[in-house]
């Protein structure tokens, strides 16, 4: 099984326990609504990644795992920013978000249903020593609560004055953090150099969202556009300007791909952080810009 079917696999799993009986089914339903048809699974990918890169003669199941974690954390940070008390998203992945389709109450506790059975996921499917399970644990952990984790990266759209660099290190850099590290952490490789690869990679989505948020229309996105507008928040494309944005996130790449420390698959690593740029910033939305 390559890599990209041992997360789905992973998901899979975890979503069918949460199917069967006594469980209340439309509570089921909101759960596999929130996770599939996923989106990019780009979080997961790079947990693999790294550890492949890390080691690649080492089985994966335990970094797939930790990868299957981090998806389920972020489809229930999607669920919960999407909340009428939030960004009263009506659409998310194409869809009708999850308070839409099955009602606010079903998604706060869809959201909060998510977070459990990611770390229920993880001890459930790591197959190492429980000093790396613990240091999994401790890595998601950090990246879903305060002080630096989602959860705060969402409280800072509370907060009077934003410093825009920890909101954005926290609302996405933090699982992009995490899934590098827990991609070393899960083959038993030093975790530190690979901090900066996340926090590189995490800055560039969230300046990449911020330049779609504010050139492209909800069809395309599949979620509202204009949020950021809309609730006056910060970003980048107001900090930087359009162009100034995009230079920054081309510099962010290039940050990412030359931050990835020696190991064995450094070089195909490197490619494959360059590559999501393209991915970032398609032709269509280059030439929107232009």
């Amino acid at each position: 099984m390559d890599a990209d079917a041992l997360i789905e696999w992973s998901l899979e799993r975890a979503v069918a326990a949460s199917e069967t009986p006594p469980g209340p089914p439309t509570l089921a339903a909101a759960i596999r609504h929130a996770v599939f048809p996923g989106g990019a699974r780009v979080r997961p990918k790079l947990c693999v990644a790294v550890a492949h890169a890390c080691a690649p003669d080492k089985d994966l199941t335990t970094a797939a795992a930790a990868g299957a974690a981090l998806e389920l954390l972020h489809c229930a940070s999607l669920v919960h920013d999407d909340l009428p008390c939030f960004d009263a998203a009506d659409m998310r992945r194409g869809k009708a978000s999850v308070h839409v389709a099955y009602g606010e109450q079903l998604a706060v506790l869809t959201g909060d249903a998510l977070i459990v059975m990611a770390f229920e996921t993880l001890a459930r499917d790591c197959a190492k020593p429980c000093e790396t399970l613990a240091n999994l644990v401790m890595i998601l952990s950090r990246s879903v609560g305060a002080p630096e984790g989602i959860c705060a990266g969402q409280a800072w759209e509370s907060e009077r004055d934003i410093d825009l660099t920890a909101y954005h290190r926290a609302k996405t850099g933090a699982l992009f953090i995490g899934a590098a590290t827990a991609g070393a952490a899960a083959v038993g490789a030093n975790t530190m150099p690979w901090r900066a690869v996340g926090e590189r990679l995490g800055d560039a989505y969230q300046v990449a969202d911020d330049i779609r948020d504010a050139v492209l229309d909800s069809e395309i996105l599949g979620k509202p556009c204009g949020q950021d507008e809309r609730h006056s928040r910060p970003n980048a494309v107001k900090t930087y300007g359009l162009r100034g944005a995009v230079n920054r996130l081309n510099a962010l790449v290039e940050e990412a791909a030359s931050s990835v420390p020696m190991c064995d698959g450094a070089d195909s690593l490197r490619a494959l952080v360059l590559g999501q740029a393209k991915r970032l910033m398609p032709e269509s939305l280059v030439a929107s810009i232009a």
